[in-house]
């Protein structure tokens, strides 16, 4: 069978909010909590779904900015960009956390769901995955380009699981002593791995034109289905 989509509806103490369900052909297999950038659950992170279910995994993106404009992904243009930071200054960033947390319970529940779950996450939802990983326990983490990740790292010592992290060096948003923070809190743990790209941030990002690197984004890519593949098999 093709590849399938539905919405979910996940329950916290406040109310319901949605996600973005994508079956791989099989109809079951692991799970991937999928975290947004700052625009939401738009056309970009519903493709990179698409790519990992292609993979095999079942993989659920939640709205995560749900208490502010539900179900309202924002395009890549320069205005977005605006509405999408405007959004990020009214996120509790700990209520996310929370709510992405519910999501991840959510996924292992479905019954196609077979296997580990990890957490991967792109920009607000790479510091995102992290956070998961320090307050919650996936069976893996992606983080790509998390801006907020080097001032998290007081949590460290309680990530149990592998965690995968992706950052550019030329990256305006994340000067290059945060990486070198992360990879110091974590020296000794031979399965929490930093990369490093001749990229800015969002590199992973085909949609965005002034973000886009495709070399940096495919070799980020196949680092991170290897290292997918290796935890949840």
């Amino acid at each position: 069978m093709a590849i399938q989509t539905r919405s979910e509806s996940i329950t916290t103490p406040d109310g319901s909010f949605s996600a973005h369900l994508v079956l791989p052909e099989s109809g079951s297999g692991p799970g991937i909590l999928l975290l947004q950038e700052i625009f939401g659950v738009n056309e970009y992170l519903t493709a990179v779904a698409d790519r990992l279910a292609g993979l095999g995994y079942v993989v659920l993106a939640p709205d995560l900015f749900w208490r502010i404009e539900p179900d309202s992904p924002l395009g890549q243009t320069d205005e977005a960009m605006g509405i999408a930071f405007e959004r990020v200054g009214r996120f509790d960033f700990e209520v996310g956390v929370t709510d992405a947390g519910l999501a991840l319970d959510h996924l292992r529940g479905l019954t196609e769901v077979t296997g580990g779950a990890a957490v991967v996450g792109f920009c607000l939802g790479g510091t995102l995955a992290f956070a998961v990983a320090v307050a919650s326990d996936p069976d893996a983490a992606v983080s790509y380009y998390g801006s907020g990740v080097a001032d998290a790292l007081g949590g460290a010592g309680e990530v149990s699981c592998p965690v995968l992290f992706h950052f550019g060096n030329d990256d305006a948003f994340i000067p290059n002593e945060q990486p070198d923070a992360i990879e110091a809190a974590f020296a000794g743990r031979e399965d929490v791995v930093l990369h490093r790209y001749d990229a800015g941030h969002a590199f992973d990002n085909h949609l965005a034109p002034q973000f886009s690197d495709p070399p940096a984004a495919a070799e980020a890519w196949a680092r991170t289905t290897t290292f997918l593949a290796d935890q949840l098999g």
